[in-house]
């Protein structure tokens, strides 16, 4: 490929550091690349989430992707819509960083050391769900910014903490900031947070090989898909109060006719969704890597059974 890639991205800092990460592995696959910044109705808008939709991070880049401005877009995987863009194919999901939620919070408190009454900021949902669900008597505050601005809120003593995604503070190099990385039993993980998602036109094929041979982690890829499967079967969104986390796990399955085992990888998935009391729901379920979208729709299932309901507001 001679031609120069033009990769389009965000203009917020974590958007630029998260595209340079896929323009250096390109470059070192001998790709020559440009990239390109995007403005998108997110960015240019202080209204909460909820009230400029699902896709306002990406559907400039899409469409921009589809009319040819650009040839490869890069997404946080978690800020896509669920319904697929018949346009545009999924090319590559790179090697997903740290799902896990972080909190950020004064005097290097964690969570359970923090007073009752303390205000944590947050612009999701999924989390404030999750934080009062734990029965800590926070308080919490809506909250909307970049990750500067959201931490800037806790170092000048507007708010005693903040959770935020650690796969965004990482990226950054901040990590040293995280005061406690909240584990999957406290907190799930929006579907796909720390996952990137890059995409090509669907009738550009030397793109997708290429991104798919030089960035895609099959791995990173099954869990992912499970994740949102999940999340479309419940109808959510990327903007519902759902949370979940696919592994990729050892499994041992036994031969009776050979009387050995081996060991084959499965994944196993967990997830949280609401009802209409705000009460958290929570399920799970193993199965094979080649059947994620299968997994993902039985475990929504087994949450609608129990009796999730699926309430709207946006995921930050």
């Amino acid at each position: 490929m001679n031609r120069i890639l033009r990769i389009g991205t965000r203009g917020s800092a974590l958007a630029l550091a998260q595209t340079g990460h896929v323009a250096e592995v390109l470059e070192k696959a001998g790709a020559k690349v440009e990239i390109i910044v995007v403005s998108t109705p997110g960015d240019r808008s202080a209204a909460p989430i909820a009230e400029i939709g699902v896709g306002v991070f990406t559907s400039a880049l899409r469409d921009a992707l589809a009319a040819g401005e650009i040839d490869v877009a890069v997404h946080s995987y978690k800020d896509l819509p669920t319904a697929p863009d018949p346009r545009l194919v999924l090319a590559a999901v790179p090697p997903r960083e740290d799902p896990r939620d972080a909190l950020v919070a004064r005097d290097g408190l964690t969570l359970g050391e923090l007073p009752p009454g303390s205000t944590v900021g947050t612009g999701s949902p999924r989390r404030a769900a999750q934080l009062e669900a734990l029965g800590l008597g926070l308080t919490i505050v809506p909250l909307r910014g970049n990750v500067d601005t959201r931490i800037r809120k806790v170092a000048d003593g507007e708010l005693d903490a903040v959770v935020l995604a650690r796969a965004g503070i990482a990226r950054l190099g901040r990590s040293a900031e995280i005061t406690e990385t909240l584990e999957p039993i406290q907190m799930l993980p929006a579907p796909a947070q720390g996952a990137l998602a890059v995409e090509c036109r669907v009738d550009d094929v030397d793109t997708e090989h290429l991104l798919q041979s030089t960035l895609d982690d099959s791995s990173s890829r099954a869990a992912v898909t499970a994740e949102r499967a999940m999340l479309a079967a419940l109808e959510a969104g990327c903007s519902a109060p759902v949370g979940a986390l696919a592994d990729v796990v050892e499994d041992l399955i036994e031969d009776p006719v050979e009387g050995t085992t081996r060991v084959v990888l499965r994944l196993s998935l967990r997830g949280v969704a609401a009802t209409p009391e705000n009460d958290m729901l929570r399920a799970s379920a193993t199965g094979d890597l080649t059947a994620a979208e299968e997994l993902g729709r039985a475990l929504a299932a087994e949450l609608l059974d129990l009796g999730a309901a699926v309430l709207s507001g946006p995921e930050a």
